[in-house]
């Protein structure tokens, strides 16, 4: 039996079938997706490598590799602005099912490549797909979880990033040892279309409107949301009107120097252990993992610390800004000792300290990543995460045209280049947002 809804409140009555705690349901449905999320995109890495590999197989060299990543990141970039926009129009729960209803079939399609122009197209409407994950999550969260616990639900969703980098090495590894790439592609391509059942079936609408939330946790979530988010008057703005107020761009160039940091690892930890230490996919398997377990850590960890703060009484200007230097401290110290002690026989000490660098990274970029619903209402956070993606996206292009021209010479310069960013990406916060805040209520 469904509920019925009051018309003149946006507080469900206690009728039929209801759910405690929904809005943790559906934010583990997202990470969920986003476990999937990486471990489609981080197939192509972990197969290209080797005798055996992809690369080998179809004739395809470093270069060629670094070509496809960029198509790839083209994609993704433009694909963040695009699903930014229409999550806004339509909403989480379809937006969410043309995002990865179309990264599904991408990954699955990897099967049929036969070169470099086959796999660059199957890898950039791979990449359009997946971009929506990230302004869908942002907007998904502002609309079910009250501030003080959005920057946790972030780190809940970033977690499944990183979980996914967990379990995507040993268990490609192994669907790549048992059945070769191609059958590879075919199994976690379909991964994504049995996770749209659950999602449709569970999330029917936004919380004033679901059968199954409690009025309790209704109340719960609008009395922790600015003004702007419950107004029901509210329209989404033009993304030059967003861009117009200087807040909106501690999240765009913060992401510009934030993002590379991340897809270094995430696009040439690989090929750098196959480089340095003469891995084969087995073996990269059986260590590519390891860093990511501590960055889903950290993405907890970096949620709930600020939470905590909140909780505390601090303003959720103190919260996000101390959580986030919090963490860049720990990626300069990381980046540090992979440029000062001898790592050119010691793979474990690299991925350790890959660890650490990675928990730092994922400590403070659940808290920039909820900057937009911090600033703005439900309406328009989708626009403004989506394009501070795509301004993310474009600076990591940048940096892997640069990486195999940097790494001929040594790896050194690359670690060097993204632990100045740390400082500029932080600092930019600090700048342009000298009070987090909404701007919508003031």
């Amino acid at each position: 039996m469904n509920e019925v809804v009051d018309k003149k409140s946006t507080t469900p009555k206690e009728k039929g079938f209801k759910l405690r705690n929904l809005r943790w349901v559906i934010i583990g449905l997202i990470a969920l997706a986003t476990v999937i999320n990486y471990i489609d995109r981080s197939a192509l890495a972990m197969m290209f490598p080797g005798e055996n590999g992809i690369g080998a197989e179809l004739g395809l060299t470093k270069a060629d590799y670094a070509i496809i990543l960029n198509i790839f990141m083209v994609a993704y970039a433009l694909g963040q602005t695009f699903s930014g926009r229409i999550f806004d129009k339509v909403g989480t729960r379809f937006g969410y099912v043309i995002s990865i209803g179309i990264w599904s079939i991408s990954s699955f399609c990897h099967t049929f490549a036969r070169g470099i122009f086959s796999l660059s197209f199957f890898r950039s409407t791979l990449g359009f797909g997946e971009a929506g994950n990230w302004p869908g999550a942002a907007k998904s969260n502002a609309e079910w979880f009250p501030i003080q616990e959005r920057a946790f639900a972030q780190g809940l969703f970033n977690a499944g990033a990183s979980l996914g980098s967990v379990v995507a090495p040993p268990f490609i590894a192994t669907l790549f040892v048992a059945f070769g790439w191609q059958t590879t592609f075919m199994i976690i391509g379909s991964l994504g279309m049995l996770w749209i059942v659950p999602w449709l079936l569970i999330n029917k609408g936004e919380p004033k409107n679901h059968p199954w939330i409690t009025a309790e946790e209704c109340e719960h979530i609008k009395s922790g949301q600015s003004k702007a988010d419950n107004d029901e008057h509210a329209v989404a703005m033009p993304l030059k009107e967003i861009l117009s107020h200087k807040e909106s761009w501690a999240v765009l160039v913060s992401r510009f120097f934030m993002e590379p940091i991340w897809w270094l690892f995430v696009g040439w930890m690989p090929i750098y252990l196959a480089d340095t230490y003469g891995f084969d996919v087995k073996e990269i398997g059986a260590f590519a993992w390891i860093p990511y377990v501590g960055a889903a850590i950290g993405s907890i960890a970096g949620g709930y610390y600020s939470g905590q703060l909140m909780k505390k009484g601090k303003s959720t200007n103190t919260a996000r800004k101390q959580t986030i230097v919090i963490g860049g401290v720990l990626m300069l110290v990381g980046l540090a000792a992979v440029l000062t002690i001898n790592l050119q026989h010691n793979p474990d000490w690299f991925v350790y300290i890959v660890a650490v660098v990675l928990f730092g990274f994922q400590f403070s970029i659940g808290n920039v990543q909820t900057l937009p619903s911090d600033l703005f209402s439900g309406k328009n956070v989708g626009s403004l995460a989506g394009f501070g993606g795509t301004i993310g996206v474009l600076s990591v292009v940048l940096m892997n045209f640069l990486v195999p021209q940097i790494a001929e010479i040594s790896y050194s310069y690359i670690f060097m280049m993204i632990a100045v960013f740390v400082p500029l990406g932080i600092g930019s916060i600090f700048y342009f947002a000298k009070n987090i805040q909404s701007v919508e209520d003031q």
